[in-house]
């Protein structure tokens, strides 16, 4: 008997959106650019490829990336702006860094899917608010729902960089 095929993270449908236009549609387009670059570069990857660290200089690791962004996009746009009462997505008991460094190859399907459960809900929770709604981060300074898509692509855009580095170090593959 052949033993079953790992699970490997899928190809994600593509996207696109406006490039000319009102603000809006422009940046809710590029978020969801960018979180289609995230796992494109994933796709393909086995959890244990995924789970791995294959940079001696840093801890970092794929399935680390879409387990920090989890957090990031329930944090910034579920909990922040929309005001929701969820819980953080990784208990702050845990250590600030838990989203990074409990990566378990044998859960990376399961993580896989609470982000994408993640971005769909994060996008349901700020559908119908204004970009001039703000929140207050750290009891100090207010930011914009604008600013927050702002603050979310320029991080997406660090750790897309990180993931490209990760991903030629596991496989050599360059060209997602």
């Amino acid at each position: 008997m052949t033993p079953p095929m790992p699970w490997t993270a899928p190809v994600p449908p593509a996207v696109d959106g406006p490039t000319v236009g009102p603000d809006r549609p422009m940046l809710e387009g590029y978020l969801r650019w960018q979180r289609f670059v995230l796992l494109n570069v994933c796709a393909g990857l086995t959890g244990e490829q995924l789970a791995r660290r294959p940079l001696a200089s840093t801890s970092l690791s794929l399935l680390g990336l879409v387990r920090h962004l989890t957090k990031v996009e329930r944090t910034w746009l579920r909990i922040r702006i929309a005001g929701e009462d969820v819980p953080p997505f990784f208990d702050l008991a845990l250590g600030k860094d838990h989203d990074f460094e409990a990566t378990d190859p044998d859960r990376a399907a399961e993580d896989f899917a609470a982000y994408l459960d993640e971005c769909r809900a994060a996008d349901a929770a700020v559908r119908e608010r204004s970009f001039e709604d703000t929140c207050t981060v750290h009891g100090r300074e207010v930011l914009s729902l604008r600013m927050v898509y702002v603050h979310l692509i320029g991080e997406y855009a660090r750790h897309n960089g990180h993931a490209d580095l990760l991903r030629e170090a596991i496989d050599g593959v360059t060209d997602r």
